[in-house]
């Protein structure tokens, strides 16, 4: 099994200088593990869906780089090669760098439908996005209408901004 740490060190390294994207990954990567735990996923779901939450936010800094934002269809854009560039430098199996690629690429734009782990990922980042954003509570609101399905991720919203 992979270790997660030595993940988290390379994408430390990877944003070096940008604190608030180095927290961001490790926020979502704790909650999705969280809810992953909660919604008692498998050994090899819950290291797909680590693995996703520690990268998501590779496109960032490419995105950047060649145009100067980076929203999310341009996040979901640059970061596949970019996790896949280094998951294959931490010899990852190539079955799941290509799931967890795919994760990177619809985070923000996908229709998780009946795929647990990208909902689980996109749960995640909403909530920490939520924070770190100052969304209101209306907005949060409707985020959690629209997009949240689990009962551990709808526990944790509900819980943090206290909706209900």
């Amino acid at each position: 099994m992979k270790n997660d740490s030595i993940l988290i060190e390379k994408m430390t390294e990877y944003f070096s200088g940008d604190p608030k994207r180095i927290q961001h990954f490790i926020k979502v990567y704790t909650f999705a593990t969280l809810i992953g735990e909660g919604e008692k996923l498998g050994a090899q779901d819950m290291l797909i869906l680590r693995t996703a939450a520690i990268v998501h936010d590779i496109g960032i800094k490419n995105a950047e780089a060649k145009s100067g934002r980076c929203d999310g269809p341009l996040q979901e854009q640059e970061g596949p090669p970019e996790a896949e560039k280094l998951l294959r430098e931490l010899d990852y199996e190539e079955e799941l760098i290509e799931r967890v690629s795919y994760l990177v690429a619809h985070h923000h734009t996908g229709k998780p439908g009946s795929d647990v782990i990208l909902r689980i990922l996109m749960e995640a980042d909403f909530i920490v996005n939520a924070y770190e954003d100052g969304l209101k509570k209306e907005s949060v609101m409707f985020g959690s209408y629209k997009l949240f399905r689990t009962p551990t991720g709808k526990k944790y919203l509900n819980t943090i901004f206290a909706l209900k």
